[in-house]
């Protein structure tokens, strides 16, 4: 069992690790901000950071979805020794 959770998590590890740089989008945020400064900058610019935070939650939600996943049972068991469950 801890050898599977070893390994799973060392290939994770490896698929974080290994990404490739992308600076595209940043640079499409920053030339709608600069080209809408004039009209409505701070409407279009809190829209753009609301949008950035709602996509950087999701890469959260999904480790720690498989970070549960891959412990469940060794959280069942935690619990079950001490009689919560």
């Amino acid at each position: 069992m801890m050898k599977h959770t070893l390994k799973t998590l060392s290939l994770f590890g490896i698929f974080l690790l290994s990404t490739v740089a992308s600076t595209a989008q940043c640079a499409m945020c920053r030339a709608v901000i600069e080209s809408e400064v004039a009209e409505n900058g701070a409407q279009v610019s809190a829209g753009i950071n609301n949008g950035i935070l709602y996509l950087m939650g999701f890469p959260y939600l999904l480790i720690f979805g498989f970070l549960a996943y891959v412990f469940k049972d060794q959280i069942k068991e935690k619990f079950l020794k001490k009689g919560v469950a």
